[in-house]
């Protein structure tokens, strides 16, 4: 069996891209990305050393997107909540992201996280990024090992987007409804409607 590796490094075009050919357990951390990504093909950008980058190749699981999502929320701290499905807010403000690449036999997650700066109308954490990578990698452990239900319980008490009018638009078809509930493999069920994947504005 591979060994996995804690990789950290200076500029690379993405972490996602190291990490991937990189066995299950390994982590990715990095000082700045040139060619950084977040979820529907957009730019993720921070100056240097500004934030924390990094990516995390975990056991693939349906619902591994919450499950990074509730380690990262708590890894942050209690003011940070989730916005379905796969934003970190701060006071309502994106705080970071977490983008999940999956295949059959593992998955590689990235999460960015604003340190010390943040794009206009966005938040930061004000945060040292080893003590903050620390917590995130404890959490990290803690919650893939967690059952199923237990993380989509907690992903309700740290969810800022259940129970408020949103509208979700999937291959440019949008809906507006009440996002009710979370189903049991992570869908967003808007109006009794399950959405497996969209980009969502908290109305």
């Amino acid at each position: 069996m591979e060994e996995s590796k804690f990789l950290r490094l200076g500029s690379v075009p993405s972490t996602q891209d190291v990490a991937r050919d990189l066995p299950v357990g390994s982590i990715v951390v990095a000082d700045h990305q040139s060619s950084g990504r977040g979820t529907h093909g957009r730019r993720w950008e921070a100056p240097p050393g500004t934030a924390l980058l990094a990516s995390f190749v975990l056991a693939p699981s349906p619902v591994l997107s919450l499950v990074v999502g509730v380690a990262a929320a708590e890894a942050c701290g209690p003011p940070v909540r989730l916005k379905w499905p796969n934003d970190l807010l701060l006071d309502g403000r994106k705080l970071g992201g977490i983008l999940v690449e999956a295949t059959p036999v593992k998955a590689v997650a990235g999460i960015g996280i604003n340190l010390t700066w943040a794009p206009d109308g966005a938040a930061r954490l004000d945060r040292p990024r080893d003590e903050v990578l620390a917590s995130l990698r404890a959490e990290i452990e803690r919650w893939t090992a967690a059952p199923t239900d237990v993380v989509l319980i907690r992903w309700h008490e740290l969810s800022a987007t259940l129970g408020r009018r949103v509208r979700i638009e999937v291959s440019g078809q949008v809906t507006e409804g009440i996002a009710q509930d979370i189903g049991p493999r992570g869908e967003l069920i808007v109006d009794g409607v399950p959405f497996v994947a969209g980009t969502v504005t908290h109305l």
